[in-house]
Formats: structure tokens, C-alpha cells, sequence
């Protein structure tokens, strides 16, 4: 699958300013550690606590050890059973296509952990 695919497998891609409920937020995500740096994909079933683990060193040794913690792409799922599949199957691309997804969500690199708390998380 390539990223032109645009998540088939249900996944409802959250864009800049929109809302997932504190207590719906299955996720699958992508982190960096800066522009064009080091990538680490993983899923969660609390987006908001998961980054914060994180972002504290505490998410995975992978994470901590190379200091992935911006938060550069997530997309939210209702059931843990098609996030795990999406991440394995972004796992499984080539580390171009991984970009090519980021960039169309978040062109700039941005740290998008920030909107989970404006928005409750």
C-alpha cells in the first residue's frame, strides 16, 4: 500500500485544529526527533498520555535512546484492532513513504502534541 491509499482501512485522519475525544483516542502515531530526523511509529489506546510518556523519556527505549518525542502525525481509530494493523503496515513502508504521509498532514514538522492539550486531552 502506498500512502496515496489514504487509509483504507478506516482510520479518520485528523487534520489541524480538529477534536478527538479525550476518552476515543485509539491512535496510531508517528514521532521525530526533528525535521527529516529519526521516525518511531507506535500505537496507543491514550494518545494524550502516551506523548507525555514520551516526551519524558518514558514511551520506549527506541524513542528515548534517539529523542523522538514531537508528535508529527496520528490518525484515530474506534477499536485497537485496525490501529495495530496500521501500524504494522506503516512499520512494514519504506522510510520515504512514512515522509510522504507526515507531509501531507503536517507539511512543516510541526509539534502537534500541543493541540491534544488545547483541546482536553
Amino acid at each position: 500500500m502506498d500512502p496515496g491509499d489514504k487509509h483504507r482501512e478506516g482510520a479518520k485522519l485528523l487534520r489541524h485544529g480538529a477534536i478527538m475525544a479525550r476518552y476515543d483516542s485509539i491512535a496510531t502515531y508517528i514521532l521525530a526527533n526533528r525535521k527529516n530526523g529519526t521516525l518511531y511509529t507506535g500505537v496507543t489506546s491514550d494518545l494524550f498520555q502516551r506523548i507525555e510518556q514520551h516526551k519524558l523519556g518514558k514511551g520506549s527505549r527506541f524513542a528515548a535512546k534517539y529523542g523522538c518525542n514531537r508528535l508529527v502525525w496520528y490518525a484515530q481509530f474506534h477499536e485497537m484492532a485496525p490501529a495495530l494493523q496500521r501500524e504494522s503496515t506503516i512499520k512494514g513502508w519504506p522510510r520515504r513513504w512514512k515522509i510522504n504521509l507526515r507531509e501531507e498532514f503536517n507539511p512543516h514538522w510541526d509539534d502537534l502534541s500541543s493541540q491534544l492539550s488545547e483541546y482536553g486531552w
